[in-house]
């Protein structure tokens, strides 16, 4: 029967500046979002036989296909193929695995 009651207008200029702080807030996190880049990521995996990036790579001591990628700037999928090439190579050795994820470690020698 009554329907909503009209706002006064104190209640007005309060509501109308609570929508302008919240616009303000929101314009502020897209230009904080904004300034943000883009990191492009390799899809070429780097050379399993080159030995200063074989050194860099024994010098971890766990090796994951993320840690890998995030140390060469490199696809995830591409960290599992060249992690894959060292072990063919014998630089690395497989500790543990899963259809997931495989853990390796640098070899002694």
């Amino acid at each position: 029967m009554g329907g909503k009651k009209k706002l006064g207008i104190k209640q007005m200029e309060k509501q109308q500046v609570k929508e302008d702080e919240d616009k303000s807030k929101e314009k502020k996190k897209e230009k904080a979002g904004m300034s943000k880049e883009r990191r492009t990521v390799g899809i070429m995996p780097p050379d399993a036989k080159n030995e200063k990036i074989v050194s860099e790579v024994k010098k971890m001591n766990v090796l994951t296909p993320y840690a890998v990628s995030t140390r060469f700037n490199i696809r995830i999928s591409t960290a599992k193929d060249f992690l894959e090439q060292l072990e063919a190579n014998g630089a690395v050795q497989l500790v543990s695995g899963s259809h997931n994820i495989k853990i390796y470690k640098p070899t002694a020698s």
